[in-house]
C-alpha cells in the first residue's frame, strides 16, 4: 500500500498540497474579506450621513432665504403702497398756503370794486403757487420760437409760415408742456409753421 501511495505523480501531490493550503486559508480569508467590508460598509455609511446632515443643512439655509426673500418682497409692495398713498403729501402741503391766499382774494374781490387790488392780489396768488411748484422740481416748458421736437410737442395744428426762417418752428403754444425734475409730465400742444 505505500507503494501505491508512492507511485502517485509528483502532478497530484501539488494539487493536493494546494488544495488544503487553500482549505485552511479559506475560513481566514473570508473573515479577513469579511472584516474589510464592513470597515467599507460602516465608512460608507458615515459618509452617507454626513451628505445628508449637509443636505439637510443646505436645505434650511434655502428655505430660509426663500422666506426672507418672500418678507422683503413683501414688506416693498407695502412701502410702495404707502409711498404711493402719500406721495402727493408734500405737493398738497406747499399748496395749502396758495389755496389759502386764494381764498383771502376771494373775499377782497367779493368786498372792493378797485380792478387794481384785485389785478394785484391774483397776481402775487399766482406768484406763491408758481414758486411753490418750482420748490418741487416743476417747471414750464418754452415752446414758442423753437424747432418742432415730437418728443417734446405735440402738434395739433399746421398753419402757413409767415416767413421762411419759421418752417418747422412752434409758431404758438395752446397748452403749456411742464416737467417734472427734468422729466416731461405734459407736452406742450403747440401750431407748428409748415
Amino acid at each position: 500500500m505505500q507503494q501505491e501511495e508512492l507511485n502517485i505523480p509528483a502532478e497530484n501531490i501539488e494539487e493536493n498540497i494546494e488544495n488544503l493550503i487553500s482549505q485552511e486559508d479559506g475560513p481566514v480569508e473570508e473573515a479577513a474579506v469579511d472584516t474589510a467590508e464592513s470597515s467599507i460598509l460602516e465608512e460608507k455609511e458615515a459618509e452617507i450621513e454626513k451628505l445628508r446632515a449637509e443636505v439637510a443643512e443646505l436645505k434650511d439655509k434655502y428655505l430660509r432665504q426663500v422666506a426672507e426673500f418672500d418678507n422683503f418682497r413683501k414688506r416693498s409692495a407695502r412701502e410702495m403702497l404707502e409711498m404711493s398713498r402719500t406721495a402727493g403729501k408734500d405737493v398738497i402741503v406747499a399748496l395749502l398756503d396758495v389755496v389759502d391766499d386764494s381764498d383771502r382774494a376771494r373775499k377782497q374781490i367779493e368786498q372792493t370794486n378797485e380792478a387794481p387790488v384785485i389785478k394785484e392780489g391774483i397776481q402775487l396768488v399766482f406768484n406763491k403757487l408758481k414758486s411753490s411748484l418750482q420748490a418741487k422740481g416743476h417747471k414750464a416748458m418754452e415752446s414758442v420760437g423753437l424747432d418742432f421736437d415730437p418728443d417734446m410737442h405735440e402738434a395739433i395744428a399746421e398753419i402757413p409760415a409767415p416767413d421762411e426762417k419759421s418752417v418747422g418752428k412752434v409758431l404758438d403754444e395752446v397748452q403749456k408742456g411742464y416737467y417734472l425734475n427734468d422729466k416731461i409730465i405734459r407736452f406742450a400742444k403747440v401750431v407748428v409753421g409748415k
